[in-house]
């Protein structure tokens, strides 16, 4: 049997998707909104777009084009989404990155480092084959693809889900020559967007929820409770449940404080801290067995995985099941358990980081916390209050149905290919193809 090249192993390939019919989202969304969404995709009809990403599944980006891409196949377009591939060194790369670009320090800027992802990419780009109207690459993984594809016909946008606020200059200077080559870029909030980014368009399309996916549907609550007993939590204990991957800015031991703080006065609390383990997070099962060790053998917390058998469905019982739903995070992209648990009407507490503000108000819909203690007292506060627990449930409720659905998502991608209908040459004439070419060939010999 032939053995595959490298350039092979680095393919980007295809993932299979489920039909979706927009028509479907009327309930929920409404027919007004229905409506509008048809007239904006109307121009567009028959446009080819691609979204390339890193991973088919376990962040929030994959779960998000699961339901974009099938939806605008739905109002006409002709969309698909393909992943990256890449090695262990690409994606420690990459995962090295993703910490210094949320600010994490003492992270070298390395020539290994530089050369993995660039050849990587350089791989990637040449399995592309086709040619699209739309290329929307997502995060910093597959950046480079626009400066590798430069001849491409089409309107390329990069969209970020990372919060640049307190990037490492180093590693953003690295990246940053790469996505001046885009015809646009699109960030999850205005404070996300570095300011020496200097692009023709930049939007601001928060990510959303599906509300008809497993993870969201209606579910009874007699199902979520059989589900989360078969786990051996018991449904009518109160819980605390935090669903995030298993990452240091995610904060899980920070949460475990938390539980421990809280356990003293409510004995019978259980925590529940539910991730996945995706191909593209080489450090998730590293930091699972550290939240592990740190858990310390407590029966009452759960440390649960897509490996335990725990899907879409398992996070949306356990969610409904949960007494307050937890988003500690300390650098955040938008947090999708945020808005799944708003949904679901339960009180949630998240760290004051990226977008939780966005879909929290602080003492309205949930709480905005900065530390342990913070986040300690919020939940005691709503143990012994639930009524308002309640209250701020169906706020929170309230408040994605009207900004943080599926059909808002496609809303902004919408308008946006309209917008970029006749791209500007600026960018072009800013940047030569030549240039763009030689400078990326120099740096990955």
């Amino acid at each position: 049997m032939r053995r595959r090249t490298a350039a092979e192993a680095h393919a980007t390939h295809s993932v299979p998707l489920a039909e979706k019919r927009l028509a479907d989202y009327a309930a929920v969304a409404g027919d007004d909104t229905i409506a509008e969404l048809e007239c904006l995709a109307r121009p567009l009809r028959g446009a080819r777009v691609l979204h390339i990403s890193s991973t088919a599944y376990g962040g929030g980006v994959a779960e998000m084009l699961r339901t974009l891409v099938p939806l605008m196949n739905s109002v006409g377009l002709d969309a698909q989404w393909r992943v990256i591939a890449g090695d262990e060194d690409f994606f420690a790369a990459t995962k090295a990155m993703h910490h210094a670009l949320l600010g994490m320090e003492d992270l070298d800027l390395t020539p290994e480092r530089q050369s993995a992802y660039l050849r990587a990419n350089a791989d990637n780009a040449a399995s592309i084959e086709d040619t699209f109207d739309y290329v929307v690459v997502h995060d910093p993984q597959p950046a480079p693809l626009r400066s590798l594809r430069w001849s491409d016909r089409g309107v390329w946008t990069w969209c970020c889900h990372t919060d640049l606020s307190a990037a490492d200059p180093s590693w953003w200077s690295f990246l940053r020559p790469f996505i001046q080559l885009y015809d646009a870029a699109i960030f999850t909030q205005p404070t996300s967007v570095e300011r020496d980014l200097h692009l023709d368009t930049i939007a601001i399309i928060p990510p959303a929820i599906d509300p008809l996916s497993p993870k969201n549907r209606p579910m009874s609550e007699r199902e979520a409770a059989n589900t989360v007993s078969a786990f051996g939590v018991e449904p009518a204990r109160p819980m605390l449940t935090q669903v995030s991957r298993f990452d240091p800015w995610k904060d899980p031991l920070g949460v475990i404080d938390v539980y421990r703080n809280v356990k003293r006065e409510h004995p019978t609390l259980q925590l529940v801290l539910i991730g996945s383990l995706a191909h593209d997070d080489p450090e998730g099962v590293e930091y699972y067995c550290l939240a592990q060790e740190y858990a310390d053998g407590d029966p009452d917390i759960h440390l649960l995985t897509n490996l335990d058998g725990v899907g879409a469905a398992q996070v949306n019982a356990f969610q409904r099941q949960a007494t307050i739903i937890l988003q500690k995070s300390l650098r955040e992209g938008f947090g999708l358990p945020v808005a799944e648990g708003l949904w679901k009407a339960k009180p949630v507490i998240g760290g004051h980081a990226g977008g939780i503000p966005l879909q929290i108000q602080d003492g309205v819909n949930g709480y905005l916390v900065d530390s342990v203690e913070q986040c300690g007292d919020r939940v005691l506060e709503l143990l012994a209050n639930p009524k308002q627990a309640r209250t701020a449930g169906d706020r929170g409720h309230t408040v994605v149905e009207r900004e943080f659905l599926s059909t808002a998502n496609l809303r902004g991608y919408l308008k946006l290919f309209n917008e970029l209908a006749q791209p500007s040459p600026a960018l072009r004439n800013a940047y030569p193809a030549r240039d763009a070419a030689g400078w990326l060939s120099t740096s990955i010999r």
